[in-house]
C-alpha cells in the first residue's frame, strides 16, 4: 500500500489565487491590505523567510514593508515601532519575525502587537478567540494543517486525531481547531506513555517535535491521515541512509548538496499510511498562504471597525443635532440613516 500525497504546493496555490482575487475586489473599493514585517538583525534563516513573504505580497496584490531595525535595537525601541505600527492605518498586519536578539524581551514586543493586526495569531487574546470559538486570527501553521484536511477530503468529525507535539504554535492551537470541528482529540509530548500505542489509535496522526523521522511506521495506523508539521535538516551520512537508502533521487539531493530535508514523520510511513503531507511540499507552502489570508482577513475587519466606529460618532452627531460635526467627519453615506438624511435640511436650519 503507498499512501496518497497530500499536496501542500498545489493546495497553496489554491489559497493564493482566492487571496489575490479577495485583494483584486478590496482594491476595487478602495482598500489595499497592508503587511508589516520586522526583522532584526541578520539570521539567514529568517532573511529567507521574510523576504519570501514579502514576494509573496507582491505576488497577490498586498502592500508591503520590511522594517529593519538594528541588532543592537532595545526592547523600548521595539515597542515603540510596534505601537506605531498599530497606528497606521494602511498597515493591517504585523508580522515580527522570530528570533530577536538576547536583550530584545520577545515576549514583550509579540503582546504589544494589536490583536487585530496579529497575523500570526499568537496573542493571547486570539488564542482565547480559538479556544472559545470566536472569530479571530488563527495562527497560520495550524490553520494550514485544516485547510489540507478540508481541501484534501479526509473527515474530521468524529475522528481520532493525535497530535504529537504541545507547542504554544502548533501543537496546541492544531488540537483546538480539530476539537472545534468535532474530532476527538488526544495530545502527547516527552512524558506521554506507550506513545506509539497513543499514535496507532490515530485516524489522523499530526506530528509537530521537531525531531527527525520520530513517528516510524509502527506508530501508525494502517490507512491513517499523517500530517507531517516539522521540518529538520539532515547532514549526517548514516542518518542520512537509515531514512533515505535505496531512494536514488534523494541520494543524488544529498550527494550534490551535502544535506537533505526531513520530516518528524519516518519516509517509510507513507507505505502504512492512507495519506500524508510530504516533506519538503507538504504543510510548509501553507503556511505562508495562511499569513496572507489573515492579512486579507484583518484588513477587511480593520476596516469595518474603522467604519463602525465613524457610524457611531456620526450617529452621536445627529443625536446631539450637530451637522458641524457630521460635515467635518466627511462622513460617507452608508453611515447615515434615511430618518436622519431627512432631517439633515432641519438640522442646517437650526445649527446655522
Amino acid at each position: 500500500m503507498s499512501a496518497r500525497i497530500l499536496d501542500g504546493v498545489k493546495l497553496a496555490n489554491e489559497i493564493k489565487a482566492e487571496v489575490a482575487e479577495e485583494v483584486r475586489q478590496l482594491a476595487e473599493a478602495g482598500m489595499r491590505p497592508g503587511l508589516a514585517a520586522v526583522l532584526v538583525g541578520h539570521n539567514p534563516a529568517s532573511e529567507v523567510y521574510v523576504r519570501n513573504k514579502v514576494k509573496t505580497c507582491e505576488q497577490l496584490g498586498i502592500y508591503s514593508e520590511k522594517i529593519t531595525p538594528d541588532e543592537s535595537v532595545s526592547t523600548e525601541e521595539m515597542l515603540a515601532l510596534v505601537d506605531e505600527l498599530n497606528h497606521r492605518d494602511e498597515i493591517d498586519g504585523i508580522l515580527v519575525q522570530l528570533p530577536l536578539p538576547k536583550q530584545v524581551d520577545a515576549k514583550k514586543v509579540l503582546l504589544a502587537v494589536s490583536p487585530e493586526k496579529d497575523v500570526d495569531g499568537f496573542h493571547p487574546m486570539n488564542v482565547g478567540y480559538l479556544s472559545t470559538q470566536r472569530p479571530g486570527l488563527v495562527p497560520c501553521t495550524p490553520a494550514g494543517v485544516m485547510e489540507i484536511l478540508k481541501r484534501g477530503g479526509i473527515p474530521v468529525a468524529g475522528a481520532e486525531a493525535v497530535v504529537v507535539g504541545r507547542s504554544d504554535i502548533v501543537g496546541k492551537p492544531v488540537a483546538m481547531l480539530l476539537l472545534n470541528d468535532n474530532a476527538t482529540v488526544t495530545v502527547c509530548h516527552s512524558k506521554t506513555r506507550d506513545l506509539p500505542g497513543v499514535c496507532r489509535r490515530a485516524d489522523i496522526l499530526v506530528a509537530a517535535i521537531g525531531r527527525a523521522g520520530m513517528i516510524a511506521p509502527d506508530f501508525v495506523k494502517p490507512g491513517a491521515t499523517v500530517i507531517d508539521v516539522g521540518i529538520n535538516r539532515v547532514t549526517d551520512p548514516a542518518e542520512f541512509r537509515e531514512f533515505f537508502a535505496g531512494d536514488p533521487k534523494r541520494e543524488a539531493d544529498f550527494a550534490a548538496k551535502g544535506s537533505t530535508l526531513v520530516g518528524d514523520v519516518h519516509p517509510k510511513v507513507a507505505e502504512v499510511a492512507g495519506a500524508i503531507t510530504p516533506v519538503p511540499g507538504g504543510v510548509g507552502p501553507l503556511t505562508i498562504a495562511m499569513l496572507m489570508s489573515n492579512t486579507v482577513k484583518a484588513a477587511t475587519s480593520n476596516a469595518t471597525s474603522r467604519r463602525t466606529a465613524s457610524c457611531i460618532v456620526i450617529t452621536s452627531a445627529f443625536g446631539a443635532r450637530n451637522l458641524l460635526s457630521l460635515v467635518a467627519l466627511n462622513a460617507d453615506d452608508s453611515c447615515v440613516g434615511d430618518r436622519e438624511r431627512e432631517q439633515i435640511p432641519r438640522f442646517a436650519t437650526a445649527t446655522w
